[in-house]
């Protein structure tokens, strides 16, 4: 949580401060945000935190899509539900807002790879994370195998 803190001045923004917690979390959020360019924000609930990524073009709905998730600073599961303005001049200044809310259950999660199957109202199903190789905090965010 220390790179959220530092990136922030919470004086200034109304962004939650938060702390980490002692949760067991299966919540999902993705967050529409209208910084210096539209990007949408998915963050997973892992480990007292919200393990976060920048997804530029917007999470794929469909099979076959594949898509770039940059990942980023873990924010505090109080993010969950912000929505607003960050003040311009701000880190991260713009206007976000809820796009999709959800639980997910983690079928695996490993150093470059990670497995989820999303229930939200947007996005649902099994959800691939593959890390690019020699290209640190960048992945592949794509629909993969059965929903069943």
């Amino acid at each position: 949580m220390e790179e959220y803190w530092a990136k922030r001045d919470f004086t200034r923004t109304p962004e939650p401060r938060g702390e980490v917690v002692s949760t067991v979390g299966d919540m999902f959020v993705v967050q529409e945000h209208h910084a210096s360019r539209l990007h949408w924000d998915l963050r997973l609930e892992r480990d007292g935190v919200l393990k976060s990524w920048v997804i530029p073009k917007g999470p794929p709905e469909e099979r076959g899509i594949r898509r770039l998730a940059v990942q980023t600073e873990d924010h505090p599961v109080e993010y969950a539900d912000f929505k607003g303005s960050i003040p311009e001049g701000e880190y991260g200044g713009g206007t976000i807002s809820l796009w999709d809310r959800g639980a997910y259950e983690t079928e695996k999660w490993r150093d470059g790879e990670i497995i989820v199957r999303l229930k939200g109202s947007k996005l649902v199903g099994r959800y691939c994370m593959i890390g690019l190789k020699g290209q640190a905090g960048d992945w592949l965010i794509f629909r993969c195998g059965k929903d069943g």
